[in-house]
């Protein structure tokens, strides 16, 4: 680990605090269930640069301990799959790509989004620096690079002629150090009127929706649309088009091409920086609450889950995830409360969430064992969760939403 005290995206010091989580483990790092050392834990520090705006944490894990082996996979979420077919889709027909056409994305994982361009006949390259997932990505027929992106690898890439016609690099942007030589590689490797399409979790929605839990140590920056706008024109990049999302509790999707790319920046961009301008998001004053709100967050959840503990209800969770990794640690909730947590992905199964110790199982358990109450520590992908779960909520299962607020469903 190492800390800094000086801006990822400019290099600006006085960084100002917004909000201390205190020391977590790694989110992503699950221990084996026969696992006896007890995980390390790292400060999480969230800050403020009042030069650029960025917000981003302290700590930097080496990218090498964080996603070499990753136990995250896009194609378990339903909810992705059907947001990357459209996308695609979209965006083929958008910039009439082909099959002398080349479609890159950085972190590819799985594949889940460059197959919808194979079969549309797009020719197609992934960069996924995690080897495991990587392996499964080429298993499935998509070529796949397993090195992490920056600006050496865009610069051999297009030595190589391999430079995008459209790019894209979904929830990545947020996990780089390097931030600065990973922005300068996409624009080396795009093509000359190509498009950027990036997708990242919106800070304007984190703040207002107390998304908390969005912080953890793979997430080192957390955007504004203003603090992109600095960071990409400073690397001869102009943003072109945004459109809010609501994935992941509210992300934006960013398209963005070389600064001399004969496209035309739609009134999109102007309208959101404005936005952004007339809400205060450029100074301190617009995030200095954020801190006790979590705080109230905090003992609304821990006191509904005492009360349902003290009435003898049996509770489980739903979702190992990084988010959830930190709402557990950080509100103080684990074995003495949840029996388990269950998920989907066959890769997390049989570990344990992190600091905690809470066991993961398959999501049949829910409906096996029923837990009164389940936790929906994804809360970003409750309405999908819900309707698989339908069995339990039928035989009067309930879940508690715990974020924007505490919620029984």
């Amino acid at each position: 680990m190492s800390r800094t005290s000086t801006c990822r995206s400019c290099g600006g010091g006085d960084l100002e605090m917004i909000l201390d989580l205190g020391a977590t483990p790694l989110a992503n790092s699950l221990p084996a269930a026969d696992s006896r050392e007890p995980e390390a834990r790292f400060p999480l520090e969230l800050v403020f640069c009042p030069v650029c705006t960025l917000v981003q944490i302290t700590e930097t894990v080496p990218p090498e301990q964080l996603f070499r082996e990753y136990l995250y996979f896009s194609s378990f979420s339903d909810t992705m799959l059907a947001h990357a077919r459209e996308l695609t889709a979209r965006l083929a027909a958008e910039l009439k790509l082909g099959a002398g056409s080349l479609a890159v994305e950085i972190a590819s994982n799985d594949g889940y989004l460059l197959q919808y361009y194979k079969h549309a006949g797009v020719p197609v390259m992934g960069i996924e620096p995690a080897r495991n997932v990587a392996k499964v990505a080429e298993e499935r027929g998509i070529p796949t690079l397993p090195e992490f992106f920056g600006l050496q690898l865009a610069t051999k890439l297009a030595a190589e002629h391999k430079r995008a016609d459209v790019l894209h690099a979904n929830n990545v942007l947020a996990h780089v150090a390097d931030l600065n030589g990973f922005v300068a590689g996409i624009r080396a490797v795009l093509a000359n009127d190509g498009v950027a399409a990036i997708e990242f979790p919106y800070l304007g929605d984190m703040i207002d929706r107390c998304e908390f839990d969005t912080i953890y140590h793979e997430h080192l920056c957390y955007y504004s649309l203003g603090a992109i706008k600095y960071l990409f024109e400073r690397h001869d990049l102009k943003l072109l088009h945004v459109e809010r999302l609501p994935i992941h509790g509210g992300s934006l999707l960013l398209q963005a091409a070389r600064r001399e790319a004969a496209r035309k920046p739609a009134p999109s961009i102007a309208a959101l920086l404005d936005e952004e301008n007339q809400r205060g998001m450029a100074t301190i004053g617009f995030y200095r609450d954020f801190a006790g709100r979590v705080l109230q967050l905090r003992d609304k959840l821990r006191a509904l889950l005492a009360r349902l503990k003290a009435d003898g209800k049996r509770i489980a969770a739903y979702g190992a995830a990084a988010k959830g990794s930190t709402l557990l640690n950080t509100f103080g909730i684990g074995v003495e409360t949840l029996e388990f947590v269950a998920d989907r992905s066959t890769y997390k199964q049989g570990r344990l969430m992190p600091g905690v110790r809470v066991p993961i199982v398959p999501p049949e358990t829910l409906s096996r064992s029923m837990p009164d109450y389940t936790l929906l520590l994804t809360w970003n992908f409750a309405d999908e969760i819900l309707r698989q779960q339908a069995e339990y909520r039928s035989r009067g299962g309930k879940f508690i939403v715990p974020v924007p607020d505490v919620a029984v469903v």
